[in-house]
């Protein structure tokens, strides 16, 4: 066998036409799969949002939950968190209330951690599109 009967044999090293047919069906597929999971996330999305009785999202839903779970994880007792929630025109106010027990790991030192959820409270609010506030009730 010569050197040149070797150049002319198809090799798998070599690219051709068809491989490229493969590698952008390959491609392809890969793109759909990809759409589909997208597609399954913004279900899943949708499913997650709290909806009132007509069928319509509840105004600060996300900034109570955030609450809400950030207060359940702070306190020794999560069944005594509480949230009051009232609602004004493009603005939400939460009310948190714990056992007596628990109110100074919510406020902690200097009064930090009570701004700390303040401000996690308004950034939530702030994606949801309305201002929220949060009071600390006895």
């Amino acid at each position: 066998m010569s050197d040149d009967d070797t150049l002319d044999s198809d090799s798998s090293d070599d690219y051709d036409d068809e491989d490229a047919e493969e590698l952008d069906a390959l491609e392809e597929g890969d793109e759909d799969e990809d759409e589909d999971e997208d597609e399954d996330e913004d279900e899943d999305e949708d499913e997650d949002h709290e909806v009132g009785a007509e069928g319509n999202r509840l105004v600060g839903a996300l900034p109570r939950n955030v609450l809400e779970y950030l207060a359940r994880n702070i306190v020794d007792e999560p069944d005594g968190v509480f949230i009051e929630v009232s609602e004004g025109r493009g603005e939400v106010e939460l009310r948190l209330h714990v056992a007596p027990s628990d109110m100074g790991k919510v406020i902690g030192r200097r009064g930090r951690v009570a701004q700390a959820l303040r401000q996690v409270v308004a950034a939530a609010g702030t994606r949801e599109g309305v201002r929220a506030s949060l009071d600390i009730v006895d």
